[in-house]
């Protein structure tokens, strides 16, 4: 009784409320409280039980007062969400979801189309279309962090993590993923993105049915609305079959993002044999890639870059590489410079996926530690260097047991030497974690917004009219996409000197 009365006051007075569902408690579903929330407002949800799938959160918190709706583990389990066409539909604006098993919906088992959406310590899986999709329309900024997605996908147009951000509506919105693990996917690209900012760190990817990543344009807006960037830094990318790692560009639907991409701290894992780690395909602007290190099992050269079907929106490859590893006999591109060739990068423990460098290894201190983009396009807003490491083939939601420890200068890939911060006693919550990280980002984005700007115009967009050079077999059927959560003065901020460098 206590809970629905505080509800009412909550209606009355503004304050937040607390609801509790569950057996025994004053709501039994989910969507019996869905249309009762309002800002600030705190959904407990009992774990250790299934409840039906079809949850629509339609309404909407505020950047200070988000709507959180928190699964409470119950004997070491999280409340299952099952079934459903949408199993669970985020259509409202700044909303939190956390400690949620997701399951079974048969179009899409998390559906987003609102904007400032925090998803963390959820597991979507066994999902027969898509996992986790973005709709065109409506959809901002979306962040998943501590995030597990597997089991998930079909054939070539159903992905496990399909995202994209509405241009028109929310301008300057970001999809982040950051923490999470993606694997052995059903169909489709593990990671496919049509978002106007990507920001991709710590993660661990694998087992793709085609790429693991797919950074590509907005599907039906006007392509001179924004240009399209990717910073992706500090991941695993593992192949497990022989296709691309990486697409950038276009899927061949339109002209393709012009956008700019820069690959930091990466380790890319491909099979032998396989295609080239990353497709530039359709209209890209510039491309970076520094301190990655690019290892085929069973040793062997491997070609980087495929720049076959690229055109350059400048008019000219922009292209820029520092201190990359790479086997001997691999093809780089021309443009790289102080790229180290070797046979053995001397991983840890390689069969047991420890890929942090060990004694001797040529990736210990041989990383750049002012990476640079093409003269004249800075990247806008780059994470200086990566902060955390991967989770190696799980979720850990002790991030702070993740932090990246360096000595000297930075090693090359995704994990250093040095290895990781001492874990403490107890795990954060993650709350707590989530917490820590937001302000973090919040501080960085400030700063490197006054270094944006006192860039001026040295990184002013060309426009050039780059068409993409053939279709592709593997495109089409988006019915929406996704957006992270960033700080909002700031990425609003962002927004605005984006806009203003264009104008």
């Amino acid at each position: 009784m206590g809970v629905v009365v505080a509800a009412l006051t909550a209606s009355s007075t503004g304050l937040a409320a607390t609801y509790q569902v569950g057996p025994g408690k004053p709501y039994a579903t989910l969507n019996a409280v869905a249309s009762k929330l309002m800002p600030g407002d705190v959904v407990e949800v009992m774990g250790d039980k299934t409840y039906t799938g079809g949850v629509l959160l339609s309404k909407s918190g505020t950047s200070t007062q988000k709507i959180t709706i928190k699964g409470v583990r119950v004997n070491g389990k999280r409340p299952v969400l099952s079934g459903g066409t949408n199993t669970i539909e985020m259509a409202g604006n700044h909303n939190v979801l956390e400690g949620f098993d997701i399951t079974g919906g048969t179009s899409r088992c998390l559906y987003h189309h609102g904007h400032e959406i925090t998803v963390r310590d959820t597991v979507v899986h066994n999902c027969p279309s898509h996992g986790i999709l973005g709709a065109d329309s409506g959809s901002g900024s979306l962040t998943l962090e501590t995030v597990e997605v597997y089991a998930a996908g079909m054939g070539t147009t159903r992905h496990p993590i399909y995202m994209a951000t509405d241009e028109s509506t929310y301008p300057g919105a970001v999809f982040r993923m950051k923490h999470c693990y993606v694997h052995d996917g059903l169909g489709g690209n593990a990671v496919k993105s049509r978002a106007e900012r990507n920001e991709i760190y710590y993660n661990w990817i694998e087992g793709a049915t085609y790429r693991e990543l797919e950074l590509i344009e907005p599907d039906g807006q006007d392509a001179s609305l924004a240009r399209e960037d990717s910073d992706v830094v500090g991941n695993v990318i593992r192949k497990t079959n022989t296709f691309y790692a990486v697409r950038i560009g276009s899927d061949g639907t339109d002209v393709g993002t012009k956008g700019r991409y820069r690959f930091v701290n990466n380790t890319f894992l491909v099979q032998p044999s396989g295609k080239a780690v990353i497709q530039a395909f359709g209209g890209v602007q510039t491309l970076e890639m520094h301190n990655n290190a690019f290892y085929r099992l069973n040793g062997g050269g491997v070609t980087v870059l495929d720049t076959s079907s690229v055109t350059w929106a400048a008019g000219k490859a922009l292209i820029t590489g520092q201190n990359n590893w790479a086997a001997q006999g691999s093809t780089v591109p021309s443009q790289f410079v102080g790229t180290l060739f070797g046979v053995d990068p001397k991983f840890t423990g390689l069969g047991t996926y420890d890929l942090r460098p060990a004694t001797a290894s040529p990736l210990l201190d041989k990383g750049s530690a002012t990476p640079a983009s093409p003269v004249g396009y800075a990247f806008p807003l780059p994470l200086a260097a990566p902060k955390y490491v991967p989770p190696v083939k799980k979720v850990d939601l002790n991030v702070a047991g993740l932090l990246r420890v360096a000595v000297a200068t930075i090693d090359i890939g995704a994990y250093e030497g040095a290895g990781l911060a001492a874990k403490g006693d107890e795990e954060p919550t993650m709350e707590v974690a989530g917490a820590e990280l937001e302000e973090e980002e919040g501080v960085e984005l400030a700063e490197d917004l006054e270094a944006e700007e006192a860039e001026g115009e040295e990184a002013l967009d060309m426009n050039a009219d780059g068409q993409a050079a053939m279709a592709c077999a593997f495109g089409g059927g988006h019915t929406g996409g996704t957006g992270v959560v960033g700080i909002g003065a700031a990425l609003g901020a962002l927004a605005l000197v984006r806009r203003r460098r264009r104008g």
